[in-house]
């Protein structure tokens, strides 16, 4: 076994840090293109007020500790997918854009996820009378008459995904698993300060962010699993028990 003089003999400081992630790296995936953000949206869900016309699926009990929107289910995690909600935001948006909210999971166990370009299966409005109910239920998003992309960033909900942390994009119709990345968010006891979310979603590309690490990278070449998805829905999804805390949702329209 090498002593520690030998192995500073052989990989010098200047060595070390070149093998040193940049944590706080940025993908590079958009920086050859000179895209310009603009504030199309924002919200603080801060308030009742601030949930106006927000559409909730499921039973799900809402407040505002502090300045942040609070959620938690109101039916029995034994119930299974019952017990689970989906709370969306009421303004379609553009295909390229850039979503922003703050995250902070209060008490495990539980999954959070981000449903984002979400429509009707056949083009239709997300909430056009005609489409099947949907009460939370999984199966009635992936496999239902919508199409979406599903971001789970918080898997925390049985012992295999708190186990092995990771974030899964699927792509609807279909579950399909798109990619994944590790999850960087500690358990609820370890958490320090807030979460700083962050999907990008520029022309096919799709790059998912918390506190600037870059987690995920998915190029869809619209054939596998569909054609693209363009503009849409977003919403807010939790399985039971979870309880977790959202605040400070922002939209920028990307453009060159």
């Amino acid at each position: 076994m090498l002593d520690r003089l030998a192995f500073l003999k052989l990989f010098p400081a200047g060595a070390l840090l070149l093998q040193t992630p940049n944590w706080q790296a940025k993908s590079s995936l958009h920086n050859h293109i000179p895209l310009k953000e603009t504030l199309i949206y924002e919200n603080p869900l801060a308030s009742t007020e601030d949930l106006k016309n927000f559409h909730l699926e499921g039973e799900a009990a809402l407040s505002f500790e502090n300045g942040k929107l609070r959620m938690q289910n109101k039916l029995d995690p034994a119930l299974g997918q019952k017990s689970n909600f989906v709370l969306w935001c009421p303004k379609k948006f553009p295909a390229d854009i850039v979503i922003r909210w703050k995250f902070r999971p209060l008490s495990e166990p539980g999954l959070a996820m981000m449903f984002f370009a979400a429509n009707g299966k056949d083009g239709q409005d997300l909430f056009d009378k005609r489409l099947a109910i949907r009460k939370g239920e999984y199966n009635q998003y992936h496999h239902g008459d919508m199409n979406a992309f599903h971001l789970a960033y918080f898997r925390r909900r049985y012992d295999t995904e708190r186990a092995f942390h990771l974030c899964n994009l699927r792509k609807s119709y279909g579950a399909n698993i798109v990619a994944q990345g590790a999850d960087p968010i500690p358990s609820v006891s370890d958490i320090l300060y807030p979460m700083e979310m962050k999907i990008v979603k520029s022309k096919a590309t799709i790059t998912f962010y918390i506190n600037d690490l870059l987690v995920l990278t998915y190029a869809d070449d619209g054939q596998k699993f569909g054609s693209l998805l363009k503009g849409g829905y977003l919403g807010f999804r939790q399985m039971a028990p979870l309880i977790a805390e959202y605040w400070d949702l922002k939209i920028h329209s990307l453009s060159l």
